[in-house]
């Protein structure tokens, strides 16, 4: 493809040699003259100057460097664009294996993938467009909308519900049992029904060995557009609201109730029954057990305000400085 053409696409302004053939994307330090990559974080400007990529995707006012430059406000979202113009992923046509079962009560859109030894339940409801690959489950009761996207092993249970262009990684579970037990008078512990399903909005994607689990009464509830990644465990009867991220490890404690557009990065521990609202940021390996107000952008464990933790962590590794310092001044006072 001709860099001009590729510009067109991704809506960008194009500098320099606009018949450059573009055959693909690379970062920054692997790019050759036929790839394209990109710049977003500053950190990385120098290095825009020595690739050798074909041509580099670029802020608007960033300097003139000699390899060409498409130019956009957003980069990184460009850059995730041409990425999905020039990968080709497998074609999933449309079709069932004779391995896979299917209850004769369950009704399947158009144009359904069912892969090898897929099996769907009982009253499954499942949208057009479907793709399930081999071994996923559908437990009894489940509804879900179009452009469903289920790679192997996946598994949903029974009676949660799923919107439109849902994605479930390897190994995702929806809808598992919920953490809960009740002690009998005997001190053993009598395990709690977890009734309640779980409820995944539009453009929701949990990716490989993530669970979400299901509420003892109630619902568990992921909004529209939240990205659930690795190993994230989604506690029983929690709420995270459209856009929230929750990256590698958080574990979120039964009823938590996370607010939009929200950032909880890797090993965010959350505790049971606390807010965390609107557009909240807690940086790697945070832990709460209260709840946090909108905007807030907190670290460490207990978490609290980022800014007073990093003055505190710059302190810390100083202490044992400052004891000597103290216990100095103590003996020898002024």
């Amino acid at each position: 493809m001709k860099l001009a053409e590729l510009a067109g696409i991704l809506d960008c302004e194009c500098r320099g040699n606009a018949e450059a053939e573009i055959t693909g994307v690379a970062g920054i330090e692997q790019a050759g003259p036929s790839q394209i990559t990109f710049v977003a974080n500053p950190r990385y400007s120098s290095l825009a100057r020595t690739t050798q990529a074909g041509a580099v995707l670029v802020a608007p006012d960033f300097p003139e460097i000699e390899a060409a430059t498409l130019r956009t406000k957003n980069p990184y979202l460009a850059f995730a664009r041409a990425v999905e113009i020039f990968y080709r992923p497998p074609a999933w046509e449309p079709g069932t294996h004779p391995t896979a079962v299917i209850a004769a009560s369950a009704k399947i859109g158009r144009n359904a993938h069912i892969g090898a030894y897929v099996v769907i339940g009982e009253n499954v409801i499942l949208g057009d467009s479907a793709v399930l690959l081999p071994h996923v489950v559908i437990y009894p009761g489940v509804s879900i909308g179009h452009r469903f996207f289920a790679h192997a092993h996946s598994v949903v249970r029974e009676h949660c519900r799923l919107g439109d262009d849902v994605v479930l990684q390897n190994g995702a579970v929806v809808g598992s049992d919920g953490f809960g037990f009740a002690k009998d008078e005997t001190g053993r512990w009598f395990k709690i029904v977890q009734s309640g399903p779980a409820i995944l909005g539009n453009r929701v994607e949990v990716q490989t060995n993530s669970c979400i689990d299901r509420a003892s009464v109630g619902e568990t509830r992921i909004g529209d557009g939240v990205k659930i990644d690795n190993l994230v465990q989604v506690g029983h009867g929690s709420s995270v609201d459209e856009n929230t991220l929750l990256c590698s490890q958080v574990g979120l404690a039964g009823s938590s109730e996370i607010g939009k557009n929200a950032i909880l990065a890797g090993q965010v521990g959350v505790a049971g029954h606390c807010k965390v609202g609107d557009g909240v940021i807690m940086t790697a390996q945070s832990g709460v057990s209260h709840d946090v107000p909108p905007g807030k952008v907190i670290s460490g464990s207990p978490a609290f305000d980022n800014r007073q933790w990093l003055r505190s962590t710059a302190i810390f590794s100083r202490l044992p400085e400052l004891i000597k310092q103290l216990q100095r001044r103590e003996k020898n006072p002024e």
